[in-house]
C-alpha cells in the first residue's frame, strides 16, 4: 500500500449521497460477528488502498473489544498487500490479553480471502504522574498564517504548508492539517483520526533525487503521548534517518497548537531506483 501521492492527484471521488460524512462513514465499522468487524465505505480510486485508512479502521476495530476507559498508547502495523479500495474490508480481532491496566489486540484485515494488514496494538488506561516533554515543538508560523494546501486521498480533512517555499513540494515533511468533521468527545475516534493522517506523506522527500525515490509503505507504527483533538490543528513533523537495503526509515511527531507532544510515529518505505 502506498500513503503519498504528486498533490496534483484528485481527492477520492464525491461519494454525494452515498456519505454525509465519508471520514465518520469510513471509521463507522459493522460488526459482523463477535470481534469481527466490516469496513463498508467504498469507492473507485486509481491507487492502492491508502495505507492510513485500513490502518485506522484497524486500530478502530480493536478499540471496540477492550474495557471502558482504556485508550490506544501505541500500535504496530505491516502492509502485506495492495489493498482495493472499491472492495469492502474485513477486520478480525484477536484479544490477547486484558490485565489490570493494559489491554493487548491483534487485528488482521482481510479482502478476499487474503490479508492484506496486520496490526498489533495496546491500549492502557491513563494514569498520573510526571509530564514532561523534552523538545519544543518547530517555530513555524500558525495555520491560519500558512497557504492552504490539499492533501491528496483523504477525506474531510483540511492543511496548510508552513512554509512558502514548498509550493512545488508535492510531499511536504512539515503541515498543520485538522479534520472539518466534527468529531465529538470519543479519544478513541480522535486517535483513529490522527492515524489515518499519519501516513498521507513520507520523511523521505529529501533523501530523494532524480534516481530514486521513495515508494509503498511497509509498516507502520504510532505512539499516542496525551489526548489529541483532531478537529483542532495539529501540526506534523517528519524527519528522514537512513536510506539502505531498498528501504527507506524516518520518523514522525504530530503536536497540537499549543505545542504538546501528542503523539510520535515512525515508518519504513520500499526506496528504490526510478523505473
Amino acid at each position: 500500500m502506498t500513503g503519498y501521492v504528486p498533490l496534483t492527484h484528485t481527492p477520492p471521488p464525491d461519494l454525494g449521497d452515498r456519505s454525509v460524512d465519508p471520514l465518520l462513514d469510513m471509521l463507522d465499522l459493522e460488526q459482523i460477528d463477535t470481534d469481527l468487524y466490516r469496513g463498508t465505505l467504498v469507492f473507485a480510486d486509481r491507487y492502492a488502498l491508502y495505507g492510513g485508512q485500513v490502518a485506522a479502521q484497524a486500530l478502530r476495530s480493536a478499540g471496540l473489544t477492550v474495557p471502558a476507559g482504556r485508550l490506544p498508547h501505541s500500535l504496530h502495523g505491516y502492509f502485506l498487500r495492495p489493498g482495493d479500495a472499491s472492495r469492502p474490508t474485513v477486520f478480525r480481532v484477536d484479544r490477547d490479553r486484558d490485565g489490570r491496566s493494559f489491554s493487548a489486540r491483534r487485528v488482521v484485515a482481510i479482502q478476499n480471502g487474503d490479508v492484506i494488514f496486520n496490526m498489533s496494538a495496546s491500549f492502557h488506561s491513563p494514569g498520573s504522574g510526571q509530564d514532561t516533554q523534552v523538545a519544543d515543538a518547530p517555530r513555524v508560523p500558525g495555520p491560519r498564517k500558512c497557504p492552504q494546501f490539499t492533501l491528496p486521498r483523504l477525506f474531510s480533512m483540511e492543511a496548510r504548508r508552513t512554509d512558502d517555499a514548498e509550493a512545488d513540494v508535492y510531499c511536504p515533511t512539515r503541515f498543520w492539517a485538522r479534520s472539518t468533521s466534527r468529531l465529538g468527545e470519543d479519544p478513541l475516534l480522535h486517535a483513529c483520526v490522527l492515524t489515518y493522517l499519519s501516513d498521507i506523506t513520507t520523511g523521505l522527500f529529501a533523501l530523494e533525487d532524480a534516481d530514486n525515490r521513495a515508494g509503498a509503505s511497509l509498516d507502520h507504527a504510532v505512539w499516542f503521548h496525551r489526548p489529541v483533538r483532531m478537529d483542532d490543528w495539529v501540526l506534523t513533523d517528519n524527519a528522514p534517518h537512513s536510506v539502505a537495503a531498498g528501504r527507506g526509515w524516518y520518523t514522525g511527531s504530530v503536536f497540537d497548537g499549543s505545542g504538546r507532544l501528542t503523539a510520535s510515529f515512525a515508518q519504513e518505505a520500499l526506496f528504490r531506483p526510478v523505473r
